[in-house]
């Protein structure tokens, strides 16, 4: 593969990629491209993060990438999840977390013998160049860029926080310096950690990422941020909102009704999504036809839509752009689009949901149940 080619298809579905020009010298120069994507340990993924993450690892591993997962339990323990409780979130990172993400592996054909999965606790651990990394970035970064660079964990700038949610932007461009990643990947909302990485590259005394004696900075990508089913709270949304609203309405766990996991029942899939937020005619702001694109489409050649005949019959769809303007005219009515969807995402998880219902992973489910934390 020509590095057009890897480029190509590197690039597949992304949003953005911090930049072209570093991707495309990178193949032409040799640097080994080292990936990472890093979570927070927080139950279990939804299908948003564990899917579409999978879907780019597959582009990735094609491209010659080599990948991995970042089982971030410090940083989980930072942003309060599972209770604040630090042992519970490492056993439920090595555990149910970590087979969820193979699970969405055989969704997405990806390798998961070929991806590398990092405890946070296993890269730390008795590690003092790890911290001075942490120092050095922290250096070269401003007070200020920190407080704006918390919205990466999920908070707004300006909140009442504890001073350990201000390490954290350090820790995860440290996260990405003393492993050398060369490659990071993140949803959208973690840009703001990704520009800094970049920014710094050429001030860190450790662990810089050099290559034929030339320091680089490392590439970002980014993956969409798969919008959540629930109704905004506000509709309709001004204009000048709508992006603003994708972005803070992404699909989210804790928000009842707004995300489908890997493991849900096929009845579970399809109630969900009959009672997803879906207008019609209108696109402009669609978590429905959100997931059509990016959560069926990636994963089938056809999208196919039962209706009976008064109705216009049953049609099958090649491509989204046709899916979106049938929708868009009133050709496809969200009753009929949702039952599709349902059933289109049934069949599309089922061999997560089969690795998911094995007994260890079963038993996995459990131990995290009994936690009772859901944060």
């Amino acid at each position: 593969m020509d590095a057009h080619s890897r480029i190509e298809t590197l690039s597949r579905g992304l949003e953005e990629i911090l930049t072209l020009e570093d991707l495309k010298a990178a193949f032409e120069t040799g640097v080994p491209l080292k990936h990472y994507i890093g979570f927070e340990v927080s139950g279990q993924p939804h299908i948003g993060a564990a899917l579409k993450t999978l879907y780019h690892i597959n582009n990735f591993q094609n491209a010659g990438v080599n990948c991995s997962i970042f089982l971030a339990d410090w940083h989980s323990w930072i942003n309060d999840k599972l209770g604040g409780d630090k042992e519970s979130i490492r056993r439920v990172a090595r555990g149910y977390f970590k087979e969820c993400f193979i699970a969405a592996s055989k969704v997405a054909k990806a390798d998961a013998d070929k991806i590398s999965f990092v405890l946070g606790s296993d890269l730390y651990h008795h590690s003092d160049e790890y911290w001075e990394t942490v120092i050095d970035v922290a250096k070269h970064t401003t007070l200020a860029r920190m407080q704006r660079s918390i919205t990466i964990m999920g908070r707004q700038e300006g909140d009442n926080l504890d001073f350990a949610k201000l390490v954290y932007p350090a820790m995860q461009v440290a996260d990405v310096y003393f492993q050398q990643i060369t490659l990071m990947h993140a949803g959208m909302d973690q840009r703001k950690a990704h520009v800094v990485a970049r920014e710094v590259a050429n001030k860190l005394q450790y662990h810089k990422l050099v290559h034929k004696n030339k320091t680089l900075s490392p590439i970002a990508a980014h993956q969409h941020l798969v919008m959540g089913l629930q109704k905004p709270p506000v509709w309709p949304i001004p204009k000048e909102k709508l992006s603003e609203m994708r972005s803070a309405l992404k699909m989210s766990k804790s928000v009842q009704g707004s995300a489908i996991f890997l493991d849900d029942s096929e009845e579970e899939i399809k109630k969900k999504m009959n009672g997803a937020f879906c207008v019609e005619k209108n696109i402009e702001y669609n978590p429905v036809l959100d997931w059509a694109e990016h959560l069926v489409f990636p994963f089938v050649k056809e999208f196919s839509i039962e209706r009976p005949a008064k109705f216009g019959g049953n049609v099958v769809y090649d491509n989204y752009k046709s899916l979106e303007a049938d929708f868009a005219e009133g050709k496809l009515h969200p009753a009929d689009l949702k039952q599709g969807m349902g059933h289109a995402l049934a069949s599309i998880l089922a061999p997560a949901r089969k690795h998911l219902t094995s007994e260890k992973c079963k038993k996995l489910k459990e131990e995290f149940t009994s936690l009772k934390v859901t944060r």
